[in-house]
């Protein structure tokens, strides 16, 4: 039986028609019946149909009729296609021996097809190279072949030509999945090996686990632990997806199913562990994933402070089938009780937040997201720091060092000039430069990562018109000449405000964040100096004007000299109330500085 198993996923970029293509192959194998059918069928997210990206990977088993006449069982895993979520890919392929590459014919290969490529390699992964949306009137099919060639060290004969919008080309794909895709490995009689590669909530049956079994059976009844938690829990219920949960009375080696235990503590599972019989286990582990250190870091906090709680419920849910999200938790003195997160990028970190406003209705505030960086104290320390409000004073700080990212950048030829001053106004390196067609080339760049959270990527795009793609990988550490900006707000320093910069653009960003600042706090009856400072030294201010009571309205006649104590005695009270009174900064506030960008 094992023989006629292939499990496999799919890798593309973003908008190569990874999700068409797999809805075709749902309609080859009769997976769906046709009135349940839709576009994107496993993007099952609200989100990832209208962003059209995959975030999650969905797994689904398929029957399909070969050629020949046999009858295969595919376990087909959906991944995603941004540099955000490889971590999402590297587990799809871990649970795999093969996978469908997929390459739009009108942009060719991008920078982090390339990247999900090589992720495929490093896995020992048969690739089999399909090039989509050959019915495009602009589809470069030759140009495509000859990147494919050059990038990817593939020939001509061995690509595939298909059209995922009218199917054309996709059974001669399934085809080859039989041929080239070998079977899995694994002794049934051995025992139980299981990859833990997904989890989901359910709130009537617990935390139901999606594994590939490597070795043994897994069947309703049985003792089984996790051998990395320790926990041990007794089998429910096993079955696989196709697409909905459909109970089975076993999973066999080579195959991808799903485990019920009555599992209810979130605590308990850990993506990547390995799961095994209690009074038969195996010798070892499987290998698990190589451990993702989050890039991005930012504060999140509930609006309302009733909700911290299920702020933290709802992180640990994410958690289960998103396990590159970490937080921690957090206080701010002007946004209370929340969280610490840390994302593996900014899209990363969008799609959560909206994910937590949408699935779990909450109201959050977001602080201004940064990078993690080494500072060498002059005592001899060195910390990893991540959030700006931590670091130590200026004075104490002997060096800072940032992350930098190996960047990758495929465009046409005529908007290569401008990706160059793009990076280099970004303080990036020039490395190197490759034409992979003649009217195509690859750059490599050396960049600081945190000058890619403002703005970088809707910049890329404009300069070459959309048709520019990137993929990066944090690299080292460099020491740069970085300074912490306070802002305060009648002269209190707003913690969750506070940002490292590069000093050459702390003025120009100070000035920007305090102009948006004075835009959106309401005025008081008071003045209310905005300032921005390195330390002791102010290197920006704004001053949102007080409201003006008239005093003088009700003063009919009299001598001037009374006008003029009224005055004096309104001047003497919003001088008091400057002093011991206290702004109220809206969550707008915090929100728009998510946007701020040096002019």
């Amino acid at each position: 039986m094992g023989s006629l198993i292939r499990n496999f996923s799919i890798i593309a970029h973003i908008d190569h028609g990874k999700s068409t293509f797999a809805d075709r192959i749902l309609e080859i194998t009769h997976a769906v019946e046709s009135r349940k059918m839709h576009p994107q069928f496993l993007d099952r997210m609200d989100i990832e149909r209208e962003r059209g990206i995959t975030i999650k990977s969905q797994p689904v088993k398929l029957n399909y009729v070969a050629k020949s006449g046999g009858v295969y069982e595919f376990n087909l895993i959906d991944t995603p296609g941004h540099v955000d979520f490889t971590y999402e890919v590297s587990r799809s392929l871990k649970a795999c021996e093969g996978a469908i590459l997929l390459i739009d014919a009108s942009q060719g290969v991008e920078a982090q097809t390339v990247s999900n490529v090589y992720l495929a390699m490093d896995n020992n992964l048969e690739i089999i190279p399909v090039i989509n949306k050959i019915d495009l009137s602009n589809a470069d099919i030759d140009a495509t072949l000859k990147e494919i060639k050059n990038l990817l060290g593939f020939d001509k004969e061995e690509v595939y030509l298909v059209s995922a919008k009218t199917g054309e080309g996709v059974r001669d794909v399934l085809e080859a999945v039989v041929k080239k895709i070998p079977p899995p490995s694994g002794d049934p009689k051995a025992p139980l090996k299981a990859l833990v590669f997904g989890a989901e909530y359910n709130e009537y049956r617990g935390i139901i686990v999606h594994i590939r079994c490597f070795d043994g059976e897994i069947r309703a009844g049985m003792p089984i632990r996790f051998m990395a938690t320790g926990e041990v829990h007794k089998v429910e219920e096993v079955g696989i997806f196709s697409p909905e949960l459909t109970p089975t009375d076993i999973i066999k080696a080579g195959e991808v199913g799903y485990v019920i235990a009555n599992i209810k503590s979130i605590r308990a599972i850990r993506i990547g562990d390995t799961i095994t019989r209690e009074d038969k286990p195996c010798s070892e582990a499987l290998p698990g994933y190589k451990e993702v250190k989050p890039m991005v870091f930012c504060g999140m906090y509930p609006v309302d402070t009733v909700d911290y709680e299920a702020l933290r419920y709802a992180l640990e849910k994410i958690k289960l089938n998103d396990a590159s999200i970490i937080f921690e938790e957090s206080n701010s003195p002007a946004l209370g009780f929340g969280f610490r997160a840390g994302f593996l990028g900014l899209l990363h970190m969008d799609v959560i937040r909206e994910r937590l406003e949408r699935e779990y209705a909450l109201n959050i505030v977001m602080t201004i997201p940064n990078v993690p960086y080494k500072v060498a104290l002059l005592n001899g320390e060195t910390k990893v720091i991540s959030n700006p409000a931590d670091f130590p004073p200026m004075s104490e700080i002997k060096t800072i060092e940032e992350p930098y990212v190996s960047l990758s950048i495929i465009t046409p030829q005529q908007y290569m000039s401008g990706v160059i001053e793009l990076v280099k106004a970004k303080r990036g390196e020039f490395k190197s430069m490759n034409y992979i067609t003649p009217s195509r080339v690859i750059i490599e760049f050396d960049m600081p990562y945190e000058e890619m959270i403002f703005g970088f990527f809707d910049k890329l795009k404009a300069v070459s018109h959309g048709y520019a793609s990137l993929d990066y990988q944090v690299k080292d550490y460099r020491t740069s000449e970085l300074v912490r900006v306070d802002i305060l707000v009648n002269k209190e320093r707003v913690d969750a405000m506070s940002m490292i910069i590069h000093r050459d653009k702390a003025e120009a960003v100070s000035r920007e964040v305090l102009k948006r600042l004075k835009e959106l706090i309401p005025r008081h009856l008071f003045k209310i100096p905005l300032q921005a400072a390195i330390g002791e030294h102010i290197i920006a201010r704004e001053t949102i004007s007080a409201l003006r009571k008239d005093v003088l309205a009700k003063c009919y006649g009299g001598d001037v000299t009374r006008k003029k104590k009224l005055l004096e005695k309104q001047k003497r009270g919003k001088k008091r109330m400057m002093e011991v009174g206290r702004v109220n900064i809206p969550q707008s506030a915090f929100l728009a500085l998510l946007n701020i960008e040096e002019k």
